[in-house]
This record gives structure tokens, sequence and C-alpha cells, in this order.
């Protein structure tokens, strides 16, 4: 089984409207589309660009505004996903539910169905600026092309909930970040090469560039897209697929064998998911994380 993913270094610059926006993110889709792409990552917070439009009373908006685009995002990209065929992870959007706001991950399938994976967890930035909330479970995604998860910036951080992942059965992790200096970037970056090995999974990432001058917290971003392999034999010895230039308002392609993990699990240079010493720690496979 064999699926071919896109991810977008999606450039962030001020926009005057929402048709911006939507042309914008066409333009990425229509590369994906032409690629021959099934899937296409975009990264976190990459609505925010929609601040930079301003009120009709020519003031900025707030982060408190940006669930106010919920309805116009998920009919555009929805309309992508049906139009392209494609399986579609819209990165990350600021939704309001129960009068708290939570930062969202959404998967539009092809067939019109929209589905969602809170992130999990909240750094203190998003906590003590923005007062976001956290979501409290986890999602797998089943598609056509196997099963995925879908773990947003931080998340990814965290080797437990990515075990959690796998025990589930994903065999993707699709990574939406966003990270505005060398630190945080190369936190997500080293991390998310731990959970490949770790878990014997690929991770697709990417993460925005540019700059929003008018909107809090999006000033400065630092990114670069990649799609992760385990470190064996049978891939790149650095384990990278493919990586993009840094900073540049790019999209990155790569064909991903799900075969290839398999293999490397049951005969593998190392056996890492195989491995786990679960007499000493938490074992996070049962009936249910199996789909039974």
């Amino acid at each position: 089984m064999k699926l071919r993913v896109s991810a977008v270094q999606y450039h962030l610059h001020t926009i005057q409207s929402f048709d911006d926006f939507a042309k914008q993110c066409e333009h990425y889709i229509k590369t994906a589309e032409e690629y021959g792409s099934e899937f296409v990552l975009f990264p976190e917070f990459f609505t925010t660009q929609l601040l930079s439009i301003g009120s009709d009373q020519g003031t900025n908006l707030t982060i408190n505004e940006l669930p106010g685009f919920t309805e116009q995002y998920r009919q555009l990209f929805s309309s992508f996903a049906m139009k392209t065929g494609m399986h579609i992870i819209g990165g990350t959007h600021v939704i309001r539910k129960d009068d708290k706001l939570y930062n969202v991950a959404h998967l539009f399938y092809p067939d019109g169905r929209i589905a969602e994976q809170a992130k999990l967890h909240i750094t203190p930035t998003e906590v003590n600026e923005w007062k976001m909330a956290p979501g409290n479970e986890l999602n797998v995604f089943d598609t056509d092309k196997g099963r995925i998860a879908i773990l947003t910036c931080y998340d990814i951080e965290f080797p437990e909930i990515v075990r959690m992942a796998k025990a589930k059965g994903a065999d993707v992790i699709f990574c939406p970040s966003c990270t505005d200096d060398r630190h945080g970037f190369h936190r997500v970056r080293y991390t998310s090469h731990a959970r490949t090995i770790e878990n014997q999974v690929y991770v697709v990432l990417t993460g925005t560039v540019g700059a929003l001058p008018t909107v809090n917290f999006m000033r400065a971003n630092f990114g670069q897209a990649a799609v992760i392999t385990p470190n064996d034999i049978p891939f790149p010895p650095q384990g990278l697929l493919v990586e993009g230039e840094l900073n540049n308002d790019m999209i990155v392609t790569a064909d991903l064998d799900l075969n290839l993990l398999y293999e490397v699990r049951e005969k593998g240079s190392v056996t890492t998911w195989r491995d786990r010493r679960t007499d000493l720690y938490t074992d996070w496979n049962s009936p249910a994380s199996k789909g039974e």
C-alpha cells in the first residue's frame, strides 16, 4: 500500500479579503493535485491569516474573532476535497465550543465528511495569551489508504500520545505545526524523528512561514515541511524522504510505502515497537485500540 502526500509551507502575509485567502489555498491545492497527491497537509494556525483582513471599522482582529470564519473555512476546504478527490488536513483552525476556544485540526474527506482532532497539549503562550483550552480525546481516522492520526505541534513532543495513536493502528502521523523561532522549530522537528523511531511510523510535518504584522503572536514564523521515516535500511539514512527549503513559500511531496513499515516492524535492524518492555511500563494496546 502506497500513498502520496504533500505538505504545504504556507506563507503568511497580510490579505484584504476571504477571497484572497481562498485563492492562496487553491494555489497549493491545485499544485498538490498536479503532483497526484492523495493527502495534503496545511500547517497549524494558518487561518490566523484571516485576522489580517481587519474589521469593517479598520481595527485589528484578535484570536477571539477567528471562530467567526469557521463556516466559510469548512465550506471552502470541503469543496476542495470533493473536487479533487484528495484527503486534506486543513491545518488547524480555532473554533469556539461552550464559550471556550479550541485549536482544532480538520480532516476533509473526498466524500464531504469532516473529522476533527483538537490539540491535546497546549503551550504556555496559547494558554496565557489566547486562553486556549485543550482537547480531551485522541482520535484515529480510517481512510481508503490506511489509518492516520493528526497530532498538532506540541502534541508530537509527548511520546505517550504517539504510542496511543500507534496502538490504535495509525501508520501515518500528520503534524501541522506553527513555530516562531529556531528553538521551537527544532523541538518539533527532533521529536518527530524520535516518534518515527519509537513507533515505526511515518510523520508528515509542516509549518507556517512569513509574517502577520497586525496579528498578535503571529508576527514571526520559522518553518519547514518534512516527511520523516524510521531510521532503518529500507529508508533514507537520515530518516528524511523529503524536506522543504527553510522558510520558503513552497510545497513538498513524497510517496509513503506502508509495506516497508510492516517489514521493519517484523524483521528490521531494530524492532522497537515489538520490543517494548510492557512488563515495565504501560502497554497501550487493547482490543478497542486495535479497532476490534
